[in-house]
């Protein structure tokens, strides 16, 4: 290899280390790509709550349906004159019987008649 052609490989190697590991390079702008990408996501959840809580508060503000409502869920307060009644959500399941009796009969006797004791009364 003669010298211009070495020369030239290493200016071509010299003007492509800013490229790809420079501080504006090409991995560095694909991180930050990706640090925006990831905050992006984090501030559209974080607007999806605020949205939610700002009606909260508008329908507080608003009315008594809402205030209403929090009393009786979060704070299971009920009316003057209202009966509460609850009813559960899922029936819960019965287990089967099992083969095995809980209490067992007593075994029969194999002794003969003559020679079972007598009971009196």
């Amino acid at each position: 290899m003669n010298w211009p052609t070495l020369v030239l490989v290493v200016l071509i190697a010299l003007l492509q280390y800013p490229l790809w590991l420079g501080k504006g390079g090409w991995l560095r702008v694909w991180d930050y790509d990706r640090q925006l990408q990831a905050q992006r996501e984090t501030n559209r959840k974080l607007e999806q709550r605020n949205a939610a809580m700002d009606a909260e508060v508008r329908d507080l503000k608003a009315g008594f349906e809402a205030i209403e409502e929090r009393a009786r869920y979060d704070l299971g307060m009920i009316k003057e004159g209202e009966i509460f009644v609850q009813v559960p959500q899922k029936a819960v399941p019965v287990p089967a019987p099992t083969a095995s009796p809980i209490f067992k009969l007593p075994a029969k006797s194999t002794a003969k008649p003559e020679e079972q004791p007598k009971t009196t009364r």
